[in-house]
Order: structure tokens, then C-alpha cells, then sequence
């Protein structure tokens, strides 16, 4: 049950305009500062996982891993993303507090 709420404020969030994905546009979240959460999907590649956790250490960007690609990508009304990034604060602590 937490984990389609976590889905549905992804979804609020994407319509909001407070989302990017795929991996090139998550990196650049991230790199710019715009990235208050970045979330990979559970099926990411041990290459996209590491390369975005040492990315989020050193930005000292909070990263969760949270359900499928499928999942993240139906979620935002696309179809597979491996990567996103919420860009802002309301909605990173929202869904922060739902997954923790």
C-alpha cells in the first residue's frame, strides 16, 4: 500500500512540473543543484545504481530505490525510466516520509 502512494505523488508531482528522468536528465538535476530527491527504479543496472549513489553522496542529494522501472515510468505516464529526479522540496519530503 505505501508504495502506490509513494507512486500516486510521483505522479502529482510529474504533473506539477517537478520531475525529470532518464538518466542524462536525473545526472544534470543533480550536477545543477535543481535536485532535491533522486529515486532509482529496484531493477536499475548495478552500473546506473553505483554511478548515481556516489553522484548523490557527493552532491549530498538524498537517493531512495523504490519499485520497478515499469512502476516509476507508469507512474509518470511514460513508459520504462530507470532514473528521476523531484526538483522540489515539498514534494521530496512528502515522498521521503511515505517510503521511511
Amino acid at each position: 500500500m505505501q508504495k502506490d502512494k509513494v507512486l500516486n505523488l510521483i505522479g502529482l508531482a510529474q504533473k506539477a512540473g517537478k520531475v525529470v528522468s532518464g538518466e542524462f536528465m536525473t545526472e544534470k538535476a543533480v550536477k545543477t543543484g535543481e535536485a532535491a530527491l533522486v529515486i532509482l527504479a529496484e531493477d536499475a543496472s548495478e552500473n546506473t545504481q553505483k554511478k548515481f549513489r556516489n553522484m548523490c553522496e557527493f552532491y549530498k542529494v538524498p537517493l531512495r530505490i523504490h519499485a520497478a522501472k515499469d512502476y516509476l515510468g507508469h507512474a509518470m505516464g511514460k513508459e520504462f525510466r530507470a532514473s528521476l529526479a523531484v526538483v522540489d522540496n515539498g514534494f521530496a519530503q512528502a515522498i521521503m516520509k511515505k517510503m521511511d
